[in-house]
């Protein structure tokens, strides 16, 4: 039992230090605020591709700090987003990120998307890569 008796909370603390632990090996960052950072950024333009029930059966599975990253700023009214042009998803997130030591574009994306697919159900996966345009699958690993 937790000192505090909050075992949900926790558990999803526990649950998201997976997630970003992960994702710092996968990148070899340093930094596990700048891996943080990159999963954040990524997941939010995840979403804003997405239709509200594929958001929802997404955000399922997520932990729920994971979760709150992932709807952080969400403005329902300006999704899912008309630009699906895989190099403006790419620009996007540098934007954001790409003042990170040792940021790499898209391979680091490409470590976000291999995180999502370790943690997330493959049908799941599966059902959001099809939301996107061909460029942006392609992207994403199977």
């Amino acid at each position: 039992m937790s000192a505090q008796g909050l075992e949900v909370i926790d558990h999803t603390v526990q649950l998201t230090h997976e997630w970003i632990n992960e994702l710092r090996e996968r990148l070899d960052w340093g930094s596990s605020r700048d891996a943080a950072r990159l999963l954040r950024v990524t997941l939010a333009l995840i979403r804003d591709h997405l239709n509200n029930e594929e958001m929802a059966q997404l955000s399922a599975q997520m932990p729920l700090l994971i979760r709150g990253m992932f709807f952080e700023g969400w403005q329902p009214a300006h999704t899912p987003v008309r630009d699906r042009n895989a190099v403006h998803f790419i620009g996007a997130i540098e934007k954001q990120v790409g003042d990170v030591q040792g940021w790499r574009g898209l391979e680091d994306i490409v470590a976000v998307f291999r995180t999502i697919n370790s943690k997330i159900s493959e049908g799941e996966v599966s059902d959001v890569k099809a939301g996107f345009p061909q460029s942006i699958r392609d992207m994403w690993p199977d």
